[in-house]
C-alpha cells in the first residue's frame, strides 16, 4: 500500500491566512472559512428548498464547499483585488487553480479518485450546487467585512462596498432571505446576540 499525502496537504489549510492585504481585528484561515462557507452554503439550500421550491442537495453542497478552497494548499491565497485585476491574470490564475485541484486529486490513493473528483475538481460536476457555494463563499466575505467594520476597522468599508455589489448580481431568493434573516446580527455584540 502506497502512502498518501492528501490528509497532509489538507491539514495545512489552517496555515493559510485569507485577507493577506488587509489588516484584521481578527485573522481567518481557509480552513475556517471553508466551514463557515459549508454552514452558510448547507443553509442556502435548505432555505432554497423549504421557501423557494428548489430541489437542492443540501448534504452535497455543504460537501463540495468544505472542499472549495482546498487547491490553495498549493497556490495560497490570491487577494481578490490580484486575481481580478484584470481578464489575462484571472484567466490565468483559473489554470493554476486547475492544475492545483488536479494535482490534489492525484495525491489520493488511485481507488479512491473517482470519488473525491467531482468535490476536488471544480469543472467536474454539480455546476448548480456549485452555484450555492459561490454565493455562500460571497456571503462570508460579506459576514467577513461586517464582523470587522463592527469592530472598528475600517480597512474592510472598500471591501464590503465591492461585495454589496457582488450580492446584488449574485442575488437570488435564498440569498436574500439569509441575508435578511441571519447577516444583521453580524453587527451586534456578544451581549446583543445573547
Amino acid at each position: 500500500m502506497k502512502e498518501s499525502h492528501f490528509f497532509a496537504h489538507l491539514a495545512r489549510m489552517k496555515l493559510i491566512q485569507r485577507w493577506p492585504l488587509m489588516r484584521s481585528v481578527s485573522t481567518e484561515n481557509i480552513s475556517e472559512h471553508s466551514l463557515q462557507v459549508a454552514f452558510v452554503a448547507h443553509a442556502l439550500a435548505i432555505i432554497k428548498n423549504k421557501k423557494f421550491s428548489g430541489n437542492a442537495n443540501p448534504e452535497r453542497i455543504a460537501i463540495l464547499a468544505m472542499y472549495h478552497d482546498t487547491s490553495e494548499v498549493l497556490t495560497g491565497d490570491m487577494p481578490t483585488p490580484v486575481k481580478y485585476y484584470n481578464p489575462d491574470i484571472a484567466k490565468e490564475y483559473k489554470k493554476i487553480e486547475a492544475a492545483a485541484e488536479l494535482k490534489l486529486l492525484s495525491l489520493l490513493p488511485e481507488e479512491f479518485q473517482d470519488e473525491f473528483r467531482p468535490f476536488l475538481v471544480s469543472d467536474s460536476a454539480y455546476e448548480e450546487d456549485r452555484d450555492i457555494v459561490k454565493q455562500a463563499d460571497s456571503i462570508c466575505a460579506y459576514l467577513k467585512c461586517l464582523e470587522e467594520l463592527s469592530a472598528g476597522n475600517h480597512e474592510y468599508a472598500l471591501a464590503k462596498k465591492r461585495l454589496d455589489g457582488t450580492l446584488k448580481e449574485k442575488q437570488t431568493p435564498e440569498m436574500e432571505y439569509f441575508l435578511t434573516t441571519f447577516a444583521p446580527s453580524f453587527e451586534l455584540s456578544l451581549d446583543e446576540i445573547s
